[in-house]
């Protein structure tokens, strides 16, 4: 997809999701928003704040420069699209219009629930395309629904998923529903997932790189109690190892 109706039409969509609003943002939320960032990542990442008002970063972190050797203040809104593979910028525009449709349909309680997950293409500054694993979530609306910002969080997996084609997922949280692999152009259909939730806090866990005597210790249970878990989470799932599982487990988005 050519970059300039790539951008125009990518604008038109943020442009539908905000009103203008002076709404600021808390500085104390902000800072506890920056340590939930530390969780669940699988490899290098960066962060950011997007503004819907005026469809620009409010502020993007350092990580940047080491997932894709840009510096943070040349980081633009336009500089990224432009750096979104063009066979990959069909999609991304495809995910971005089905959001703008699915989370206002949601109760207000439930938007900062969800987080929309997909993957696709980027370009680092040495010209090679590593493929990044986008997770947003909104952190700031106004009370008819209307985003105002969302957090956004990039990761490279280009070592879980080097080839393939994006796939655009809502990870629900707090009980909510998952929708995984949504094809935009069909009914939500429900996440079959089938761990536990006390599974589900054993492997965010793994996902940190913790060893079993050290999740024990997290959750108050014992070593063998943890094993039994990873046991039962590999024979749920036809896996060999806890590689596979971690692997599976951002692929099917229960994490």
């Amino acid at each position: 997809m050519k970059l300039k109706l790539f951008a125009d039409e990518i604008n038109k969509v943020w442009k539908s999701v905000a009103t203008e609003t002076t709404a600021e943002f808390p500085q104390v939320e902000l800072e506890l928003y920056r340590k939930l960032l530390t969780f669940f990542q699988v490899g290098d990442y960066f962060y950011y704040i997007f503004n819907f008002k005026n469809r620009e970063f409010d502020l993007i972190s350092d990580g940047v420069e080491t997932v894709l050797g840009y510096k943070s203040s040349d980081f633009t809104t336009d500089f990224y699209l432009d750096i979104i593979h063009p066979d990959d910028r069909p999609y991304f525009l495809s995910f971005e219009s089905y959001t703008a449709q699915f989370l206002p349909q949601m109760p207000l309680d439930k938007i900062i629930k969800y987080k929309v997950r997909s993957d696709y293409r980027v370009k680092k500054k040495d010209g090679n395309y590593i493929r990044v694993m986008h997770q947003s979530l909104t952190i700031q609306f106004e009370d008819n629904g209307t985003v105002v910002r969302t957090l956004g969080i990039l990761t490279d997996i280009t070592h879980l998923k080097a080839e393939g084609k994006p796939i655009l997922s809502y990870i629900g949280m707090d009980g909510e529903p998952s929708y995984l692999d949504v094809d935009v152009k069909s009914l939500f259909i429900d996440s079959q997932e089938t761990l536990t939730q006390r599974e589900k806090e054993v492997l965010r866990l793994l996902v940190e790189g913790k060893a079993s005597k050290e999740i024990g210790v997290i959750l108050n249970i014992s070593k063998q109690t943890v094993d039994t878990h990873r046991k039962n989470m590999l024979n749920k799932n036809n896996l060999n190892n806890t590689g596979e599982l971690i692997a599976k487990a951002i692929r099917q988005g229960w994490i």
